[in-house]
């Protein structure tokens, strides 16, 4: 498995810790009763929660964006055989972003969470435009 695949991995598991991480303080600050239910009310449910874990959702979600782009990025590094340890090193900087990102979003660092979503955001466009070159 290439560099850029395991790194693939490891963001597909950081991804599911990060839903961990909303869920469980969404749950406690909505009740079982509003999580479980159809949730058609979005605005009502998003009101219920603390500004720290509204963060902690949109964090969320921009990771499962910034993983789309991510995830072009492996798969043409790697069926393109373009592996390099320049490719490798732009893979490990886009997950340690992912990392460094979740607790800056959560403490609404700003302006370092953007700062960290550039870096990761400009690994993988490097990513990209290493296997073209």
């Amino acid at each position: 498995m290439t560099p850029e695949l395991t790194v693939l991995a490891l963001a597909a598991l950081l991804q599911a810790l990060q839903f961990v991480v909303y869920a469980v303080p969404a749950n406690l600050e909505l009740g079982p009763d509003k999580t479980m239910g159809p949730r058609d009310d979005q605005q009502a449910l998003a009101a219920g929660l603390s500004e720290r874990t509204k963060r902690l959702k949109r964090a969320l979600e921009n990771h499962f964006e910034g993983l789309i782009l991510f995830t072009i990025a492996a798969v043409i590094v790697t069926l393109g055989d373009q592996s390099t340890w320049f490719t490798a090193t732009c893979a490990w900087i886009y997950l340690i972003a992912r990392i460094a990102y979740i607790p800056a979003y959560a403490m609404g660092l700003s302006p370092h969470r953007s700062i960290i979503w550039v870096v990761g955001f400009t690994a993988t466009f490097l990513m990209i435009l290493a296997a073209l070159i």
